[in-house]
């Protein structure tokens, strides 16, 4: 292993976290219902149309098409990768009808019976990662394309980690594009009260990784839970690690000193 890195404290005034992947395990969950989602639809549409079945890949299609932006827009990005189009139909369209948003109603569907039979479980390194910054005077954020952000945190207990959160639900509110855009990483810097390049964010997707560099941020650590470590890297990814317990972090005092995150996943 080489050396590991270091984030010097007195380089940044807050921390952004995506949620799936970084902080809960719940990526895993979103990833089963959306090949849940799309195996069923793509099986019935081979037997209505003549056409092959292909299933949904969760090693290539996940993370090309869908990990890590909003639900629509994953859907969208997918089936056009398999030279679909459906219309986009509305938001209040029932989870059987065959127009993007009925299925991405119907992902939200299946991603919630999940969560309910499962549960919530954490990367608890990620959390005394962030427990460790906020005791040393980093404002921290939350940003997720979920609008069961929420849920999820309460589900966790983690709602009082995060001075501000900025979700699939403000996202809609405020018109900001979802990733790859930087709209939601910098709104969560307007809402820490920090400039973007004293801010460091931290992302599972390549998605993520894009829009925090696009956004400005002083940092982009990229966290590899699969095998797209170089992938991180060329779409804007500074460092990547497997876990944030990898990292050490350099508190501004009259010695230097530096602590050490204790390895480990949740």
């Amino acid at each position: 292993m080489g050396k590991p890195a270091t984030i010097d404290l007195e380089t940044f005034d807050a921390a952004v976290f995506d949620l799936d992947g970084v902080i809960t395990q719940t990526a895993s969950l979103h990833a089963a219902a959306w090949k849940e989602l799309f195996d069923d639809y793509l099986r019935k549409r081979a037997a209505r149309t003549g056409e092959p079945f292909e299933a949904f890949d969760l090693n290539k299609d996940y993370l090309r098409y869908v990990d890590g932006k909003p639900r629509y827009d994953g859907i969208r990005s997918f089936l056009g990768s398999r030279n679909i189009v459906l219309e986009f139909g509305s938001p209040d369209d029932p989870p059987n009808r065959e127009t993007i948003c009925g299925l991405g109603n119907r992902k939200n569907e299946l991603f919630n019976a999940r969560l309910a039979r499962e549960g919530v479980k954490v990367f608890e390194s990620s959390v005394r990662f962030v427990r460790e910054l906020r005791d040393n005077g980093i404002r921290t954020g939350l940003v997720s394309s979920s609008k069961n952000t929420r849920t999820i945190l309460e589900r966790a207990g983690l709602e009082e980690l995060f001075d501000v959160r900025v979700d699939g639900i403000d996202a809609d509110r405020l018109s900001l594009k979802g990733k790859p855009d930087p709209d939601i990483f910098l709104e969560a810097a307007r809402l820490l009260a920090v400039v973007p390049a004293r801010a460091f964010g931290v992302e599972d997707a390549i998605s993520g990784v894009q829009a925090l560099k696009s956004a400005g941020y002083g940092l982009v650590i990229g966290v590899d839970r699969g095998d797209q470590a170089e992938a991180l890297r060329e779409h804007g990814a500074d460092i990547v690690v497997r876990d944030l317990g990898e990292l050490q972090i350099e508190v501004p005092r009259t010695s230097v000193q530096l602590i050490r995150v204790i390895p480990g996943r949740g």
